[in-house]
This record gives C-alpha cells, sequence and structure tokens, in this order.
C-alpha cells in the first residue's frame, strides 16, 4: 500500500485555494478551523486529519480525491468529474448552450 503524500495534499490544498482568490482566513472560516492550522497544513508543518480534509474539500467547493491525487490534471474522469461540477450550477438554457458549444468544438477539431 502506498503512503498518504501530504506534502502532495498540501500543495493541492493551497493552489486550489489561490484558484479561487480565497486566503487563508476565508479558507479557515469556510471550514470551521483554526487560520494557523490552515497555514500549517499547506506549509507542511502538520498532518490534515480525514475530517479536517473533509471540510475543506467542502469548503473549496471539490472533492476530496481531487485533493488527493496530484496526477488528477490527466485524468479524463476528473475531467469529467470537474464539467459535472460545474453544470450543476448552469440552468437549462446555458446547458443546451454549453451542449452546443461541445458540439462545436468536438466537430471543429475531429472534422465530424
Amino acid at each position: 500500500m502506498k503512503d498518504i503524500d501530504f506534502s502532495t495534499i498540501s500543495t493541492q490544498i493551497k493552489n486550489t485555494r489561490i484558484s479561487k482568490g480565497y486566503t487563508q482566513e476565508y479558507l479557515a472560516n469556510a471550514a470551521d478551523i483554526n487560520t494557523s492550522h490552515i497555514c500549517n497544513i499547506e506549509n507542511g508543518r502538520a498532518k490534515i486529519s480525514l475530517p479536517t480534509l473533509v471540510h475543506v474539500a467542502d469548503a473549496l467547493d471539490v472533492s476530496v480525491d481531487y485533493l488527493l491525487v496530484d496526477e488528477r490534471i490527466n485524468s479524463d474522469a476528473a475531467y469529467e468529474q470537474l464539467i459535472i461540477k460545474k453544470l450543476d450550477s448552469c440552468n437549462l438554457t446555458q446547458k443546451k448552450k454549453i451542449l452546443r458549444l461541445i458540439e462545436f468544438v468536438i466537430s471543429d477539431t475531429f472534422g465530424i
């Protein structure tokens, strides 16, 4: 069994937080933990517990596996999960437009 790579988790949390424009204080409040604890987790000075990981993932609006797996960028399943997550917040009209856009990109890219 492979050991848990806490440095990868720390990096993923920090990168995700920054990409969403969140401060450590905002994330700490949203995850109901201390700001210094978030800082320690992100800087590898503390290992994150499973309950805290779940709270942080919820606060960042990502799945726990998104924070656990550093190869997710190259994974089809990860992209599909991200697309579905984004679609959840769209209304029917937006979804229809997105479908047309996808069909256009596929036909343009692959000559279909």
